[in-house]
């Protein structure tokens, strides 16, 4: 879709003196502030702005300061599947030295 902007010739002027694309500063403003009203998902933007990869947009997103959302009770969801995983490999490891013993 393209989409055309009617902008009054003294108030454009001064934009593009202080951007060096107009229309890639409209794109990525109107895809920020729908990204920030949760109307479009991260993979969206990500698309919409032509990113390759996530890493450029989450620097994108940094520059423009807008920061993942990330609660206590992710860090704590987060901590306790950290927690359990290496439970889980500390029991591997252990397995796996018993196994090389009874073979060597």
């Amino acid at each position: 879709m393209q989409v055309t902007l009617e902008i009054p010739d003294d108030i454009a002027s001064v934009l593009q003196a202080q951007e060096r694309d107009l229309s890639r500063t409209a794109l990525e403003a109107v895809g920020l502030e729908a990204f920030r009203q949760h109307r479009i998902t991260g993979y969206q933007l990500r698309r919409m702005l032509g990113f390759a990869t996530r890493y450029e947009m989450d620097g994108f997103l940094k520059r423009h300061e807008v920061w993942l959302e990330y609660s206590t009770e992710d860090l704590d969801g987060d901590l306790e599947t950290a927690e359990r995983l290496w439970r889980e490999r500390q029991v591997e490891i252990a397995a796996d030295a018993a196994r090389e013993r009874r073979a060597g």
